[in-house]
């Protein structure tokens, strides 16, 4: 299938180097011409045969919205949009709406996989009609892990970036209790191989998972965080999700306290935020802020993006 690629970053980029191996025909584009097939947003429509498919991937808000009503002055009825960005779902249900007045379709795509999704595959929550969806299934067949699952048909526009953002507010609150159990574990004399007893737990316990791999391999690169300041961001999506709660009236005790944590690590340096700071490097490739005041992507990060990253955990 062909594809338009917008947003050649690490994420973008590597999603465009899955869809080639796996036989599509990708044209991308990006402001920076190194890593760009076109050279503007025209060039890559008039590359794409009709009925055309574009994949935005941008950082949410203004640049995302920009680029969505750039693109639908330049596309044709029957032509689809798909923003695989972190966008708020309320934009997305605007945006379907007035893309539907010109007969352009729209498909919201949460992606969660960050920079190891090259190999592994990203686990994908899409919102939108059947018909899009299903003209799209070869794209998300090719993204997805192997397998029966990573990716679900959430609903209709909006609901792949509501699944996404509930998923990021679930990750607030899995990494906050990790992050918290290793504060504990350091603050005492008792257990004296602290790096070992999360590796123990990686096998046969219910708490295995992805995030505790990736802890063990961040206490590995340095057993006590002593690069890295306990400060870390928050997305939007956490914010998000906080208020979608309080629109539904349902609680999230957790997970807000988990946003609150990240408020709460830009007044101190807290040990507890230097392995969020870990995890959200060693999954996503952000950047972390080192000791010595310099700004990093870790010595394996993939690169800083050829666009301005979006700013969520992935």
């Amino acid at each position: 299938m062909q594809i338009g690629l917008i947003g050649l970053g690490k994420m973008g980029g590597n999603m465009a180097e899955r869809l080639r191996r796996g036989g599509h025909d990708v044209v991308g584009y990006d402001r920076d011409p190194k890593v760009s097939d076109v050279g503007s947003l025209k060039d890559l429509v008039e590359r794409l045969e009709a009925p055309r498919a574009v994949w935005i991937m941008v950082p949410a808000g203004d640049p995302t919205r920009a680029t969505i009503n750039h693109l639908s002055e330049l596309l044709a009825a029957g032509d689809i949009i798909i923003d695989g960005g972190n966008s708020h779902y309320v934009d997305d249900q605007k945006h379907g709406a007035e893309l539907a007045a010109r007969n352009v379709g729209f498909v919201d795509v949460g992606v969660s996989g960050g920079v190891w999704g090259l190999e592994n595959g990203y686990a994908l929550m899409a919102g939108g009609t059947a018909e899009d969806i299903q003209r799209l299934r070869p794209i998300f067949e090719t993204l997805k892990p192997v397998g029966a699952d990573g990716f679900v048909h959430a609903g209709g526009i909006g609901a792949g970036h509501f699944a996404k953002m509930v998923h990021n507010g679930i990750e607030y609150g899995m990494m906050q209790a990790f992050a918290e159990g290793w504060e504990l574990l350091e603050a005492t004399d008792i257990v004296t191989d602290v790096p070992g007893a999360f590796a123990s737990w990686r096998h046969g316990t219910v708490i295995r998972s992805w995030l505790l791999d990736l802890l063990v391999r961040a206490l590995k690169e340095d057993p006590e965080l002593a690069e890295l300041k306990g400060y870390a961001q928050d997305s939007g999506e956490g914010r998000w999700t906080v208020q979608a709660a309080v629109d539904h009236a349902v609680p999230l005790p957790v997970i807000t306290a988990a946003l609150f944590a990240r408020f709460a690590s830009r007044q101190d340096d807290s040990p507890a935020m230097k392995m969020i700071a870990a995890l959200r490097n060693q999954f996503g490739g952000h950047a972390v802020n080192a000791v010595d005041g310099q700004t990093g992507l870790g010595a394996d990060s993939p690169g800083a993006d050829t666009v301005p990253p979006v700013e969520a955990e992935n």
